[in-house]
């Protein structure tokens, strides 16, 4: 199929994205990479008046260290993280995520912002920025305020986003060279989206343990308790019953073959980064 007719207008910047969102209203979509939009217009099954292309904004593109923080611009593809474009990102977390996400092809196009915006519960920026407790910047013509990723996405494809506001960046706070990092995912072949993921992310420094499972009917669902475990104890405090039992409470709607599924996905990621081989 192709897509509904639509006018096109392109921003030079977020004020202007913001000017055409303001002026269209609710009958405007903001394209960035247009690697989840793009098929959904083919497909019909979005058929905005308006498409408002803001790939091209330079203050978009930017990445920078800041007091803490890693401020990274909405519209930074994942090719430019994944080959350290930007030098705050070199030898950083983000770039192990950039490198799997689907192929080169999408990644050359796909941007972090338009992955968050879409807010598929199988992408792989959901649940970085989850396990990172990023925050995401959003933007109006009023104001600018910043969400904790776990207050972001409320469900499947859907945001805390008004009609009239766009993501202009995502923060993510600075970690110690200490910080350990798993992540991994179950795909039927690879590029196609998760079926199961984990990722994993303990800094001994600031005190921080998190496991966040992905790939859920929502948005990604912390495991505190296996986390607190492995943190005090280490790998072997938790067994490969207690992920599947911990699992029951952010799948509860899953039967056992697909928490187990999950389970492995937690392992292996919990694996990864405790740089154990042994299975759990």
């Amino acid at each position: 199929m192709k897509a509904a007719a639509f006018d096109y207008c392109r921003a030079d910047h977020a004020q202007d994205a913001l000017r055409l969102l303001t002026e269209h209203g609710g009958a405007a979509k903001l394209m960035a990479g247009s690697q989840s939009l793009g098929p959904m217009l083919n497909l019909r099954l979005a058929r905005p008046a308006h498409i408002i292309d803001v790939s091209n904004c330079a203050d978009l593109r930017q990445v920078a260290l800041l007091d803490h923080v890693i401020r990274v611009g909405a519209c930074v593809t994942h090719a430019e993280i994944e080959d350290g474009v930007f030098e705050p990102l070199r030898g950083h977390l983000l770039q192990q995520v950039a490198a799997r996400i689907a192929y080169r092809a999408v990644r050359n196009r796909g941007t972090i912002g338009g992955s968050l915006a879409h807010a598929d519960p199988a992408a792989d920026w959901v649940l970085a920025c989850m396990a990172m407790n990023a925050n995401i910047e959003i933007t109006s013509t009023k104001i600018v305020r910043k969400l904790p990723m776990r207050e972001f996405m409320l469900a499947a494809y859907t945001t805390a986003l008004a009609d009239d506001e766009i993501i202009t960046a995502i923060e993510f706070p600075l970690i110690s060279e200490q910080t350990r990092w798993g992540y991994y995912k179950f795909c039927r072949k690879t590029g196609e989206f998760a079926e199961a993921s984990c990722a994993v992310l303990i800094d001994p420094v600031a005190r921080v343990s998190r496991v966040v499972v992905g790939a859920l009917d929502g948005p990604p669902g912390d495991l505190p308790v296996i986390a607190h475990n492995i943190a005090r104890n280490g790998l072997a405090s938790v067994s490969f019953e207690d992920i599947v039992d911990a699992l029951s409470t952010i799948a509860p709607n899953k039967d056992l073959i697909d928490r187990k599924l999950y389970a492995n996905a937690v392992r292996r990621s919990l694996a990864l980064a405790l740089g154990a081989v042994e299975s759990i």
